[in-house]
This record gives structure tokens, sequence and C-alpha cells, in this order.
């Protein structure tokens, strides 16, 4: 069998890096693993990832991240318990909206209750998710005019993000192979 030469190995053709273009348009915590999930599993895949974070999703590129559960408004989420017995934590509670919606403090309650549940199962935490893609170099697209128009400055946000409007992120989506909107 004869040795391959140098000249062979470069003639041959080679792959194309896949891009994955994700807009992260809503903030609540139960909202924010999607982009973020996505983004860090693509991106330990080889793939180039952009996300474009504006309207109610800008707030996840912030310093002091603060998502929130808002059950009210996703009537389909289940509130198991992450305690008691097993009986007591695989029941599903219906808990109805109007309930939801008008007790203070049910949101807090209802974070806590998804926080625990989800540490009780191994999920990594938004903030766990986030570092991970700046570590594998995901783009992290804050959009200028969402901030502008919500009176946010730069120094509010991470530093790994960066600045920038739609077209910014249509220039790395124009070329993805994968584009979508969460």
């Amino acid at each position: 069998m004869e040795p391959v030469k140098q000249e062979q190995i470069q003639d041959q053709p080679q792959p194309q890096v896949k891009r994955l273009a994700l807009i992260a348009s809503k903030g609540t915590l139960d909202w924010a693993y999607p982009p973020f999930i996505l983004a860090s599993t693509a991106a330990a895949l080889d793939m180039q990832v952009a996300v474009f974070f504006t309207f109610y999703g800008l707030p996840l590129l912030l310093k002091d991240l603060k998502a929130k559960v808002s059950p009210h408004s996703n009537p389909a989420m289940p509130m198991k318990m992450p305690f008691g017995p097993e009986g007591f934590q695989s029941f599903a509670w219906p808990i109805p909206n109007l309930v939801s919606g008008n007790i203070p403090g049910f949101n807090t309650f209802a974070t806590k209750m998804m926080k625990k549940t989800f540490e009780k199962k191994g999920v990594a935490t938004i903030e766990q998710l986030r570092e991970s893609c700046v570590e594998l170099d995901v783009r992290l697209i804050a959009c200028q005019m969402t901030l502008d128009v919500f009176g946010f400055s730069k120094e509010d946000f991470i530093d790994e993000c960066e600045l920038g409007g739609a077209a910014t992120f249509l220039e790395f989506a124009a070329d993805a192979d994968i584009s979508l909107f969460v």
C-alpha cells in the first residue's frame, strides 16, 4: 500500500461547518432553557452558533440573571412537587390560571419549585448553560434597538455578549443550515 501524499490530502474537499441561528425573544425561566440548550449542544457538535436576544429575551444576558416562571401565562405547565412522598410528587397539580395569576408570590413559588425539580433531576442552571455557551464560543448578540428601547446599557450585560442590530444577526443567519425562533 502506497503512503498518502500531502497534496492528495489537500485536494480532498473539506467538510462544511454547519451553522445554527437562534432568536430568543422570551425571558422567563422555562423559555430560557431552549436557546441555551440548543446553542450549547450545537456548539459542542462543532457547529457555528449565534443567538439573537431581542425584546423579553434580552434580560437573559444580564449579569444579574433573575429569570422566573410565569405559570399563569402557560396553562400547559404542570405543577409537580419536587419533594414529599412519590405519589405526591407524581401528581400534576391542576392550578387554574385564575389562581396562579392572582395569588401574590405565586411566580416566586413556582420558580423555586421548578428550580428545585431541575436540581433534583440534575439539569444545569441557566447560568451554567449560558457559561457553556460562552466557553464554546457561541455568539450571544444583544439587540441594540431593544437595549435602547428598554433603557439598558452595555455594562448591564455579561462581557461576552456583543451588541448588534438585525443586520448583524441576519449576516450570520443568511448562511445558517438551521434557523429557529425559540
